[in-house]
């Protein structure tokens, strides 16, 4: 049975391995850098268009989480220890169903949130554990647009194509 993905009030995604590529790079003053896609943000808008939320969940506390997510406007939280409690709590205050909700994860961090949402997205490249209980496994890795094939993929159900 094909999902239906028009379901889906709420976007919440992990951030390294997901909107990137997992790698970090560091500077000798101690910088990190990390790689992401612009084909996200496009993908991102369209689901912003259909009138979803995204959201951003991050274990890791960095300002690379910030800088990103506010360039893509989009709600994040960062320094997230346990993500499902923190989505429970998020979607009861929301007034959203586990069932209407889409995350999108890569490594075992992400497992128990992945296994309360309605559409269980993992990248391609992702830890062999999550893989196990997505829905959707995508053809490209996380940060080289996984997340713009499930954008699309969403789009597609609502008939496609970015409102103006």
């Amino acid at each position: 049975m094909k999902a239906d993905y028009r379901k889906i009030k709420l976007f919440a995604m992990d951030f390294d391995g997901v909107l990137t590529d997992n790698f970090v790079y560091v500077s000798d003053e101690g910088r990190e850098f990390v790689r992401c896609t612009r084909a996200d943000g496009i993908g991102l808008q369209k689901l912003r268009s259909h009138g979803i939320e995204l959201l951003v969940l991050s274990t890791e506390e960095n300002s690379v989480v910030s800088k990103r997510c506010e360039k893509l406007n989009l709600k994040y939280f960062h320094g997230v220890k346990n993500k499902a409690d923190f989505l429970r709590e998020y979607i009861e205050k929301k007034g959203i169903r586990p069932e209407n909700v889409a995350f999108v994860g890569n490594d075992e961090n992400d497992l128990d949130v992945l296994k309360i949402v309605g559409f269980p997205f993992v990248a391609g490249d992702s830890h062999p554990n999550v893989k196990n209980v997505a829905k959707y496994v995508t053809k490209k890795s996380g940060g080289t647009g996984a997340v713009r094939e499930i954008c699309d993929l969403i789009d597609d159900s609502f008939g496609g194509g970015v409102d103006e």
